[in-house]
């Protein structure tokens, strides 16, 4: 279900009508980065978005017309009225810090680390940041668009399992 009337009246007299865009009954709002967290804190209280559905990035490096290289998405939820938000941030380099969204949904905490460790985006007062898909001992970010296809030959830095032969 679309964004209730009233939620999207909010989120317009909060950033401006620019900001909020509502396509094929999907509503999305992109908010600067000093108000991710109060936003969020409203969007959960006020609102009523008791579910955060997802959190991922998009990296906008090869897009012709984009002006910012990460896009950080939030999916929201609204379990009673069935209602759907989208929130974004932007980010670029070398600033790719963030609060942590875990004070407010504890299923933050493995969303933001996969994000972490696929992107190199920081969750900034994170409880557990840590790689979660990857080896700490990998040191690049495999979602990233420059990251290419074939890896850079990481492997070599791994450790090496034995495992007994029986």
């Amino acid at each position: 279900m679309p964004a209730t009337t009233e939620t999207i009246a909010a989120m317009e007299s909060r950033f401006g009508k620019e900001k909020v865009t509502t396509f094929r009954d999907q509503t999305r709002v992109v908010v600067p980065r000093d108000e991710l967290l109060p936003t969020m804190r409203m969007l959960k209280e006020a609102r009523s978005f008791d579910l955060l559905v997802e959190v991922t990035c998009v990296d906008y490096l090869k897009f012709r017309d984009a002006t910012d290289r990460f896009g950080l998405v939030y999916c929201l939820a609204n379990t009673t009225t069935n209602e759907r938000l989208t929130v974004r941030v932007m980010l670029n380099e070398p600033d790719l810090k963030v609060e942590s969204m875990c004070a407010l949904w504890n299923g933050a905490n493995w969303l933001e680390r996969e994000v972490y460790d696929m992107f190199g985006i920081e969750f900034v007062g994170h409880p557990d940041l840590r790689r979660i898909l990857m080896p700490e001992e990998f040191t690049s970010f495999p979602l990233r668009k420059d990251y290419p296809m074939q890896g850079r030959g990481e492997r070599h830095n791994f450790p090496v399992l034995t495992r007994n032969q029986a």
